[in-house]
């Protein structure tokens, strides 16, 4: 079984916002077993959408389209689809009762526009979208499922996961299914983490291993078709034992898991603390461990310094060690480490300073130069 993904908008071809839709329906639709083999990004360009909704039905059993549905003139998707199909759009007065209660529960008047979303090519299924305007449409062309979903995210994956994966379940026999595991590296490069796993890299389908760089982050994914569920995981288990044989104190965790979340979960199961002191990156770190759902158990205070006037104010760091040392120092680091530990109090301190750019730069210290101090007491 082979499904094609079409996102549509010229805000997507032109980069202004990410396609999030296509990476969910893609790892979604391998989850069930369903193929992809293409997906493409097309503007709202009728004549272009058309060529590309022509390709896609030659090659694959399903297509689902993204975005388009909208009420406004540049929502060319159904249009497009009539046209392509022969199916002129007609009116559903069951939709345009939806679309008037959708705007009547918030207490607004439906703008005339709107009955646009309420026309739908001859043929087709409209399925109900409870959080937009924008009903899903499904249509069969030639043995082939021509699916078109809203492009907000908050409408797309709830119709797909309640509506259209129990229609996939029911209309197809998926005979395989697709399973994946990540683990997630830090503190080695994408290189040195190459090296040591060379051999699994090269391993062929059904069974592959792919190697992803991100920031400070280096993910390991393991992918297998399968027939069932018991059997996939026990061959992934066999590969994930080997890479942790080799790279297992990189490793802090699978799949979703975050640094910060396991940070988190250490913290916790040593009931320890952590306070942080932060100049150039402005609350960037204790943004990302407050970013973890019950992070006050072990995160009680967070101090932006970012002037050396409140350096010394809030956090006690001597005007005269910042005028010696310079604020980007392995001295004044260590003080705001220290202090932030005393001050909260916490059983770990973190201080961060350094010269972020674009200006800033000294012939002695240049843009780059950070300093982390970790103060535990000991």
């Amino acid at each position: 079984m082979k499904a094609e993904i079409i996102s549509i908008g010229t805000e997507l071809l032109l980069g202004d916002i990410p396609d999030t839709n296509g990476q969910y329906l893609a790892r979604k639709l391998s989850e069930l077993g369903v193929d992809i083999y293409f997906q493409n990004t097309v503007g709202d360009n009728p004549k272009r959408l058309s060529f590309l909704l022509k390709q896609a039905l030659k090659r694959s059993d399903i297509v689902i389209t993204t975005g388009g549905l909208g009420p406004t003139v540049d929502d060319i998707t159904l249009e497009t689809i009539a046209a392509f199909s022969g199916n002129r759009l007609i009116l559903k007065n069951k939709i345009l009762s939806g679309i008037k209660k959708h705007f009547r529960e918030r207490g607004l008047t439906m703008p005339n526009i709107n009955k646009r979303q309420a026309y739908i090519p001859q043929g087709a299924t409209a399925l109900e979208n409870k959080n937009g305007t924008a009903p899903a449409i499904i249509l069969e062309e030639k043995g082939k499922l021509l699916i078109s979903l809203p492009g907000p995210p908050s409408e797309l994956i709830p119709l797909f996961e309640e509506k259209i994966i129990p229609i996939f379940k029911k209309k197809f026999t998926l005979k395989e299914i697709i399973l994946s595991r990540t683990l997630k590296i830090t503190g080695l490069a994408e290189s040195a983490v190459a090296e040591k796993i060379t051999d699994l890299l090269r391993l062929e389908p059904p069974l592959t291993l792919g190697i992803y760089a991100h920031t400070a982050e280096v993910d390991l994914k393991i992918t297998i078709k399968e027939k069932n569920k018991e059997s996939a995981w026990k061959k992934i288990a066999k590969i994930e034992k080997i890479i942790l044989g080799r790279l297992g104190e990189y490793v802090f965790g699978k799949d979703s898991e975050t640094l910060e979340a396991c940070v988190g979960k250490l913290l916790r199961s040593n009931k320890k603390t952590i306070s942080v002191a932060e100049s150039c990156t402005g609350g960037l770190i204790s943004n990302r461990i407050t970013d973890v759902p019950g992070s006050s158990r072990y995160f009680p205070l967070g101090i932006i310094a970012y002037s050396n006037r409140e350096k010394t104010k809030l956090l006690g760091i001597p005007d005269e060690l910042i005028k010696k040392q310079g604020a980007v120092s392995k001295e004044v680091a260590s003080l705001m480490a220290e202090n932030i530990r005393k001050i909260a109090p916490s059983d770990i301190g973190l201080g961060v300073t350094g010269i972020a750019g674009p200006s800033g730069n000294t012939l002695v210290k240049k843009i780059g130069l950070i300093y982390i101090a970790l103060s535990s007491g000991e």
